[in-house]
């Protein structure tokens, strides 16, 4: 099953800026565990990065037919897009919300999520390990998909056989 990692606006600074926020891992490093992560679950794993609300609009849509799942850190966007709150809703895939910060322990602002309510969940403020809790919980999300489909499967085979 594939996955799809969706980095918003300012995440290619990461290890650049605010490093007593964010800390000093740049993005590449976090993709480089995440990809480990994946390639030792027999995960397929994409990563997509842009500061454009339209592209990650566009590549959230890309993901129906494409990807199984996508995790998400829409950065800024998180609490200011209903368009990729739509898009997240539309393409009606298991989506994990990630933030490397506490959301929680900083401006007001930042506290509330537009897309939190069409995601499967959202893992806050562990830093880089964050993107990690998130690969985990994809995993079993996919291992509960799989499982679905094969009781429905077997239940189908009994059907025709009776």
């Amino acid at each position: 099953m594939k996955v799809m990692v969706i980095q918003g606006p300012n995440l290619n600074m990461l290890g650049i800026r605010e490093q007593q926020i964010y800390g000093p891992m740049k993005l590449e490093e976090i993709h480089a565990q995440m990809k480990a992560f994946a390639d030792a679950n027999g995960m397929d794993i994409e990563f997509f990065q842009s500061n454009l609300e339209g592209e990650i609009v566009d590549k959230i849509q890309e993901c129906l037919g494409d990807a199984d799942g996508i995790i998400i850190n829409a950065g800024a966007y998180t609490h200011t897009s209903i368009a990729i709150r739509d898009a997240i809703a539309a393409v009606q895939l298991p989506t994990i919300e990630v933030h490397l910060s506490n959301v929680y322990r900083r401006e007001e602002f930042r506290q509330k999520s537009m897309i939190a309510p069409v995601c499967a969940g959202v893992i806050t403020g562990f830093g880089p390990f964050s993107y990690h809790l998130a690969m985990v919980a994809m995993n079993q999300i996919f291992q509960e998909i799989k499982a679905i489909k094969a009781q429905q499967q077997a239940q189908q085979q009994a059907q025709q056989q009776s």
